[in-house]
């Protein structure tokens, strides 16, 4: 894909309205998989009692909920209201404000963490809202984002790709250009990305588990009522195409089921770095 092509204002449009009629979907779904990224990333953004932690695409507030238990000052943003509503109900003592991560609401230097849990697929300027995190980082402040690895190795992910693949479906016209969904799965890349506005300290790492699913259809309708631009790929397609799609599914699945479940690894980049402690 040409990253010239990328609609970023259309596209952050795009993905805003996505996640405000998929807020339940997310968290019925995907919260059982991206929360076992949350103790990882905030160790690696050094979060502990005291630390003044910002939740960037904050969603259900599983990662908020989690520093604030480490008893960390918490506040968290999200530019989908759907989603700062299942946050409030879930977690109705933490600060959630509407924000885009683009261009934060938040003074300079306010924060000594700042935190992404897969916040950077959804973005379509990633590069200026990395600098943002790191403007609102105090001197010596630490981020650290997650993003998934490729489909190869990310298979909950993959077989839904390989799918739409192998049926021949194309992007429909009416879905925005974004941003290479894989681009920061790249681990030269993802720590580029965060040494271009000065961190220090950089570090990408590999995180990889198992996500069991009860059935394929399950997985299906996951992936449909829990994602943004992946489902849209499959629901905007002719009815011929997405029955093509689903049969494609069920062949390529079929593989990773094990005793009347579904097994599928995982596998997630987490890239973290320090802003320097006097900016030269």
């Amino acid at each position: 894909m040409n990253e010239t092509a990328v609609d970023a204002d259309a596209f952050n449009a795009f993905e805003a309205a996505g996640w405000d009629q998929r807020a339940a979907g997310y968290e019925d779904f995907f919260g059982r998989i991206t929360t076992r990224l949350v103790d990882p990333l905030l160790d690696a953004a050094g979060v502990a009692r005291g630390t003044r932690v910002l939740d960037v695409a904050s969603g259900p507030g599983y990662v908020a909920a989690k520093a604030a238990e480490r008893g960390a000052a918490v506040v968290a943003v999200d530019n989908a209201e759907a989603m700062i509503a299942v946050a409030r109900r879930l977690h109705p003592r933490l600060e959630f404000r509407h924000g885009n991560a683009e261009a934060l609401p938040l003074p300079d230097g306010s924060f000594d963490a700042v935190v992404g849990n897969f916040v950077l697929l959804h973005l379509g300027r990633p590069e200026q809202a990395v600098a943002e995190f790191v403007r609102v980082l105090a001197p010596g402040g630490r981020l650290a984002l997650t993003v998934w690895d490729v489909p190869e190795h990310a298979r909950f992910l993959g077989v839904v790709l390989d799918a739409l693949a192998a049926a021949g479906a194309t992007p429909p016209p009416d879905i925005p250009v974004g941003p290479p969904f894989f681009r920061f799965s790249d681990e030269e890349e993802f720590a580029r990305l965060l040494r271009g506005p000065g961190l220090e300290d950089v570090r990408v790492e590999t995180i990889a588990f198992t996500h069991r699913e009860r059935s394929p259809d399950a997985l299906w309708q996951g992936m449909l009522g829990g994602t943004v631009r992946t489902s849209a790929l499959i629901l905007r397609q002719t009815e011929e195409m997405q029955q093509q799609i689903r049969a494609a599914f069920d062949r390529i699945v079929q593989p990773f089921q094990v005793g009347g479940q579904l097994e599928l690894p995982v596998s997630v980049k987490l890239a973290s770095g320090r802003r320097p402690a006097a900016d030269v």
